[in-house]
């Protein structure tokens, strides 16, 4: 979250563990935007934050290409301040899954491969609800011909918030074939400004950190690395028409 209030700290750390497979959380609600809230009126509420309600937000580019013009400026004031860290780009996604919507992923896919998007993540996660399953399949497939690296699946999303050790440890031991993301939310503390009431954050960091996961994953065989260690399976990326 490039304007979010931790981004200097983030960039700080993530430049000393130059392993990290950093992406860029492109965000459109529940935030703050990179340009004046000025130039983005059709986005931004009075307060000068993205709307709280997405649906809005939905509504207002599906209907005005006045909002949709908005949406690609802001989106490419996030790359652009991406770009500006200097860290290579692993990986980009949305806040709260926004990328979902087809004229928001029309403009990631017009204005990301200018600064060297290459994957993207898509909420696909098996048990999933079969509407859900079946639009984030729709936008994996518009990406993979894209030239853009997907995920197949993620796990973790259904236990947000209560991935714990035992969970991960379970949904590790046996990856299915293709390409998988861990999905989870680490923190240090449970209750900070803007958590999600009734995260466990810690006990998704501790999972992680777990030697019984470690265990299960070495165990499983799978190859394990970042979107970027993945990416000789991806066709280069060409820009899709804005939508």
């Amino acid at each position: 979250m490039v304007a979010g209030d931790a981004a200097g700290d983030a960039i700080e750390r993530a430049r000393r563990l130059p392993g990290l497979g950093v992406g860029l959380h492109i965000v459109l609600a529940d935030g703050r935007p990179v340009l004046p809230p000025e130039r983005i009126p059709a986005l931004v509420g009075p307060d000068g934050r993205f709307r709280q309600s997405m649906l809005a937000t939905a509504l207002a580019i599906a209907a005005s290409p006045a909002a949709r013009a908005q949406l690609r400026a802001e989106i490419d004031a996030q790359f652009a301040a991406f770009a500006a860290t200097g860290l290579p780009l692993d990986h980009v996604n949305a806040h709260k899954h926004f990328h979902l919507h087809p004229m928001i992923a029309s403009a990631i896919l017009a204005i990301g491969p200018a600064y060297g998007m290459q994957a993207m993540r898509v909420p696909v996660e098996t048990g999933a609800p079969l509407a859900l399953r079946w639009w984030a399949g729709r936008l994996g497939k518009r990406l993979r011909k894209a030239g853009v690296l997907v995920n197949d699946r993620v796990i973790g999303l259904a236990d947000s918030g209560r991935f714990d050790a035992a969970r991960m440890e379970r949904a590790v031991a046996r990856p299915e074939r293709g390409l998988t993301e861990i999905y989870c939310h680490p923190a240090t503390a449970d209750m900070y400004p803007g958590h999600a009431p009734g995260y466990r954050y810690r006990d998704e960091l501790a999972a992680l950190v777990d030697p019984a996961v470690r265990a299960a994953l070495v165990n499983s065989g799978a190859r394990t690395g970042n979107f970027r260690t993945f990416l000789d399976h991806a066709e280069p990326v060409t820009p899709a028409p804005a939508g």
